[in-house]
C-alpha cells in the first residue's frame, strides 16, 4: 500500500509562483526517485522534474530554469517550486515514485489542479 498526500496547488497569474508537495508513506514501497508528471487536456503525460534519493535530479527541457525539485531530509517527501509561471503550465501535476530517474514508476498521486492565468 503507498499513500500519497499532495498539495500546493491552485489558481496564480501568468508570472507567480508555486511550491509543490507530496509526501509518500507506506509499508511495502521505495522512494529510490520521487517525481512530478503533468498532463494537460488534450495532451499526454509528460515528465517535470524528477530526484532520486541520492538527490540527482532530472528536469523536462521547459521546466530548467524556472522550476526545482528538492526532497526533504526524510527522503519521503518530494517538492516543486515553480517560477515564472506560464499559461501552458496549466495541467494536473501528479506525484510519481519509481525504481529509475528516467522512467516513470507504477504508483501515482491522485494529481493537484494547477491553473495559470490573469
Amino acid at each position: 500500500q503507498v499513500q500519497f498526500v499532495e498539495s500546493g496547488g491552485g489558481l496564480v497569474q501568468p508570472g507567480g509562483s508555486l511550491r509543490l508537495s507530496c509526501k509518500a508513506s507506506g509499508s511495502i514501497f521505495s522512494t529510490n526517485t520521487m517525481g512530478w508528471y503533468r498532463q494537460a487536456p488534450g495532451k499526454e503525460r509528460e515528465l517535470v522534474a524528477a530526484i532520486t534519493n541520492m538527490h540527482t535530479e532530472n528536469y523536462a527541457d521547459f521546466a530548467k530554469g524556472r522550476f526545482t525539485v528538492s526532497r526533504d531530509n526524510a527522503e519521503r517527501t518530494v517538492y516543486l517550486q515553480m517560477n515564472n509561471l506560464k499559461p501552458e503550465d496549466t495541467a494536473v501535476y501528479y506525484c510519481n515514485l519509481a525504481k529509475f530517474l528516467r522512467e516513470a514508476g507504477p504508483w501515482w498521486g491522485k494529481g493537484i489542479l494547477v491553473t495559470v492565468s490573469s
